[in-house]
């Protein structure tokens, strides 16, 4: 037990008082989730209540004065310890963090089933000593670091390379927040097997994408986030990924992107899923990529989309200028259409016949025009139960004046009042014949 208490610390898991909070942990049965509040070596008896959770946090405290903690090599009594705990995740959170403690403590993961380690809002010091990870491996698979503080990447090719033989079998890294502006070449190389990278919210430019996805990096990368950062060239974000082999799901969400006419750059043929929401777009950019099933163009500047995407699925233009339907019929497969939040009025009757395929409508807060044509085609689509979301309080008529704040779903459709003269014209026909017979 005083092994696995002196781990927990040396990782920093809560080290300091603090204001209204004693040292000690707290066990959530329900949830298996335990949190441990500023702990100490003195303090550290409460946390055998977290021998029974799988989600272990610990928050608060500087670890600075651990640092001449001696940790030795564990015996076989310790190893069995560590291998019975059942803890799944480790979350470390706002803690000052000595890199040449981390560096000590790190490969004792190896003795647990700790398949997830989160650093947030930390601050990693100093540099640590990553010899002693030379060929060890890990049962870490996903890494994360949110609001953290730490030295650039740049210029730690030792640390990689100490880091290798676990680095190559992770699965899922996230630096958000973190003002990253780059990443080494060798840093995606070593990560060989990385399947999600999520880089949200920091500060990578146009620039960097090449060096950070050079050849050979990052090579079963499928999954990339890097929405919020400083990207504006839509081409040369282009260019910067066009060397991942494997990429299927790109976001590029909340950056100002804007087209080169001049880049004439292929996506990877692998992309199925393309984020390209509150981007600032007037237009589509083109080129898209070629076998899209996924595209989200929600939260933009579009007045019109023509697209024409033979493996496209699933379309999403919410929030956007469109005073019109767009065209479906070069997307034979698309089964989700979203166009929340346009200045659509009408949906025409030819498309709605189009729309039969679809499972997944979307087109409330539109200023609807409750003409005959108009409610039709929206009655239609709901009665196929094709109109999911918001049907039928938030579909309302702005025009006519008589329907002005009508749901769509009650304006009569009716032959009488839709079609008058189809009906009109026989009767008169019918009542002249028989005029013409009683004469």
């Amino acid at each position: 037990m005083r092994v696995a208490v002196l781990l927990l610390l040396g990782l920093g898991l809560g080290l300091s008082e603090a204001k209204g909070r004693r040292n000690r942990c707290f066990f959530n049965r329900t949830q298996e989730y335990c949190t441990c509040y500023n702990l100490s070596e003195e303090t550290a008896g409460s946390i055998i209540q977290c021998l029974a959770a799988t989600v272990v946090e610990f928050r608060g405290g500087e670890l600075e004065k651990y640092i001449g903690l001696p940790i030795r090599d564990l015996d076989d009594a310790a190893i069995d310890t560590l291998g019975s705990l059942i803890i799944q995740k480790v979350i470390i959170s706002g803690v000052l963090v000595p890199e040449i403690l981390l560096a000590r403590v790190l490969r004792f993961f190896s003795y647990t089933h700790v398949k997830e380690l989160v650093f947030d809002s930390c601050i990693f010091q100093g540099t640590g000593d990553w010899r002693a990870m030379n060929g060890q491996s890990l049962p870490i698979l996903s890494l994360s670091f949110h609001n953290v503080t730490s030295a650039p990447l740049t210029g730690n090719k030792q640390v990689f390379s100490s880091l290798s033989t676990w680095l190559e079998t992770l699965e899922e890294l996230a630096v958000t927040s973190s003002s990253v502006t780059s990443l080494p070449c060798a840093f995606g190389r070593v990560l060989r097997t990385l399947r999600t990278l999520d880089l949200t919210q920091n500060s990578l430019g146009d620039g960097s994408l090449p060096f950070a996805f050079c050849q050979g990096a990052f090579p079963q990368l499928q999954v990339l986030r890097l929405q919020h950062n400083n990207l504006t060239s839509y081409h040369r974000v282009c260019e910067g990924v066009q060397l991942l082999p494997e990429l299927q799901d790109l976001s590029l969400s909340q950056n100002k992107l804007t087209a080169d006419p001049s880049s004439s750059c292929q996506w990877p043929a692998s992309l199925r899923i393309f984020n390209l929401s509150n981007t600032g777009l007037y237009e589509v950019l083109t080129p898209l990529p070629p076998n899209l099933e996924v595209l989200d163009l929600s939260h933009n500047n579009l007045h019109a989309v023509d697209i024409s995407l033979r493996s496209l699925k699933k379309l999403f233009l919410s929030q956007n200028m469109l005073q019109a339907v767009p065209s479906i019929r070069n997307c034979p497969l698309l089964d989700t259409l979203h166009l929340d939040n346009n200045s659509i009025s009408e949906l025409p009757w030819d498309e709605v016949t189009l729309l039969e395929h679809l499972q997944d409508v979307a087109a409330a807060n539109n200023p609807f025009n409750c003409s005959c044509s108009g409610a039709r085609g929206l009655q239609a689509l709901a009665t196929r139960g094709h109109l999911r979301q918001g049907w039928p309080q938030d579909y309302t008529c702005q025009s006519p004046l008589g329907y002005q704040g009508w749901q769509v779903a009650d304006v009569p459709v009716s032959v009488l009042r839709c079609h008058r003269a189809a009906v009109i014209a026989p009767l008169c026909v019918a009542l002249a014949l028989l005029g013409l017979a009683g004469t």
